[in-house]
């Protein structure tokens, strides 16, 4: 709640508003230890989800899991998002179309940026009305990440929105044994470089207290580096 104060403020006090989607997950089923924190649930990850939207008057977004959480998210959220690693998944990316809402597709640490025009074509197959997709890192031997700014340009060919994912572009995975490590000192760097080469968007975790963030504790910025990261970001978009 925190955060979405704090962005709604930021935002709000640029000369010129810029759009933003507050981000939350209900579950993060995709951790290194089967004891790390995974979320809410459901029910309540939607409860808080929709709160904040109402509060700030803001658009909201999630992750979806499986097909049967498609329809029951599409109700609260404006944008359903999927996980990096279920972005091969017709299943899901078809019933995720279907509800009609925007999708945000991450495309997988493992893929090349072409293959990814399988994943928008399964998307709008569904029925999706407005496809972006997010270039969150690719692997780079193990436990590291790198991002090759050439796939924000390859995306944009078949989607109507590319995202750059600073933070989870900046994971170690795995690193730190039981959980993922990550180098956030970089992240306003990405983000300018991000903005610069002409993105639609920055995805940017954010806590109040970063290292005790209960999930992407390393890679997480505080709420002063948000705040810098984003004006430094909007002055390379009203460049353009």
């Amino acid at each position: 709640m925190r955060v979405a104060e704090y962005t709604a403020s930021l935002l709000g006090s640029l000369d010129h508003p810029s759009e933003w989607v507050f981000k939350g997950s209900f579950l993060k089923d995709n951790r290194t230890s089967h004891d790390s924190y995974c979320g809410p649930g459901i029910d309540e990850g939607l409860r808080i989800l929709e709160e904040i939207s109402r509060e700030f008057g803001v658009r909201t977004l999630t992750d979806i899991h499986d097909t049967n959480q498609a329809i029951p998210v599409a109700q609260v959220v404006d944008v359903i998002q999927i996980p990096a690693f279920l972005c091969r998944q017709t299943s899901i990316l078809l019933a995720a179309g279907a509800t009609g809402k925007p999708l945000n597709i991450k495309k997988g640490q493992f893929m090349n940026p072409q293959n990814m025009r399988g994943a928008a074509a399964k998307a709008a197959a569904g029925g999706c009305p407005e496809i972006w997709l997010t270039e969150r890192g690719t692997f780079f031997g193990y436990g590291d990440l790198v991002v090759d700014f050439r796939s924000l340009s390859v995306m944009r060919e078949f989607s109507q929105k590319v995202i750059l994912d600073v933070t989870h572009s900046l994971q170690r995975p795995g690193a730190a044994g039981g959980i993922s490590g990550g180098c956030r000192e970089f992240a306003p760097a990405l983000a300018r470089a991000g903005a610069a080469w002409g993105v639609d968007g920055l995805f940017i975790e954010a806590h109040p207290d970063p290292p005790a963030a209960l999930s992407d504790a390393a890679t997480m910025v505080d709420l002063d580096t948000l705040g810098s990261m984003v004006r430094k970001a909007v002055i390379h978009w009203e460049g353009r």
